[in-house]
């Protein structure tokens, strides 16, 4: 056999590249919410704000932007409306121990709101994003060269903040008080830890990553603003922090999947597949579903894996 049958094409290495640079780009968002609401859940607070709180990040970094000129301001501002966003939901659900369920889904129609009326001057408007940023030597290797080193610094951010957490949860004392919370407040409680403390910085380390995503929406992915540009993502992280069982490394292996079920459609129609647009277009959250319903299969390793507060309402002294 000639060495030419050996070795792939480039035409098709060069798509393969490609796609995969394009899945880690879309799947970037969803890991970056997903991890703050990983952090979140461990503590035992459910916070379903996650799509209100990326569009407000996502407006307030754009529009920041817009206005200075400058990215880095950007990001911060998108950062600090996530963690007003949280703050506002913590007061209800971890001061006042309202029904988290219901102050989640009073903070998605709240932040969707708002963002369209902050939003709205801005329209159509657009700017110049995040440039990628190769790294030397590493951005040189075949395929994933291209796929992880040759990115834009939010990409490498959201490795790198993925990385941290899973050691900040397994290998640091933070790590444990946390997930002690999450498990049992009341005996946290009594053995002298402020309960109430750490689900506040729980939920605006949330708060902050849902920002954040929302600025890579308005600032890397499509740098301008239309109204609900989040299309679902605060939803599809949701399901995804419970298709990873609470575990940072397959946050980041689904949120890629879920990526590249993002981009499947693009892809099928540059290869010519005939099929509707709208149909195709639905695949992400047809993933999560088909995700959600695989997990019941197993719902033993969801429930060992699952913070044993999780959404319950917790009353020192109570």
């Amino acid at each position: 056999m000639s060495q030419r049958l050996l070795r792939p094409r480039r035409p098709e290495m060069e798509l393969l590249t490609n796609i995969l640079a394009a899945m880690v780009v879309a799947g970037t968002p969803l890991l970056l919410v997903a991890l703050g609401e990983l952090i979140c859940e461990r503590s035992g607070v459910l916070n379903l704000g996650q799509e209100g709180m990326m569009l407000m990040g996502a407006v307030a970094g754009f529009v920041a932007t817009l206005s200075t000129g400058s990215l880095a301001l950007g990001v911060a501002v998108a950062i600090l409306a996530g963690v007003g966003m949280s703050l506002l939901f913590a007061f209800m659900a971890v001061t006042l121990a309202a029904n988290q369920y219901a102050a989640g889904l009073a903070l998605t129609i709240f932040g969707t709101g708002l963002s369209a009326f902050v939003g709205a001057g801005f329209v159509g408007e657009s700017i110049d994003g995040f440039d990628r940023v190769a790294i030397p030597l590493l951005s040189n290797l075949p395929v994933i060269g291209r796929v992880f080193f040759h990115q834009d610094p939010l990409v490498y951010f959201s490795l790198v903040a993925c990385a941290g957490i899973a050691l900040f949860l397994h290998q640091s004392r933070g790590g444990l008080l946390l997930r002690a919370v999450g498990e049992s407040p009341e005996s946290a409680n009594a053995n002298g830890l402020k309960v109430l403390t750490i689900r506040y910085l729980a939920v605006a380390f949330g708060g902050a990553m849902a920002g954040l995503a929302g600025a890579y929406l308005s600032l890397a992915y499509t740098p301008m603003w239309t109204e609900n540009m989040t299309a679902g993502r605060g939803w599809i992280a949701l399901a995804l922090v419970v298709f990873a069982t609470w575990r940072p490394e397959r946050v980041l292996l689904g949120a890629y999947l879920f990526g590249a079920a993002s981009i499947l459609h693009l892809v099928l129609q540059g290869l010519g597949w005939r099929a509707s647009t709208e149909l195709l277009a639905m695949l992400p959250y047809v993933v999560t579903i088909v995700m959600l319903i695989l997990l019941s299969f197993n719902p033993v390793r969801t429930r060992l894996n699952t913070p044993l507060s999780l959404g319950q309402p917790y009353r020192p002294g109570h």
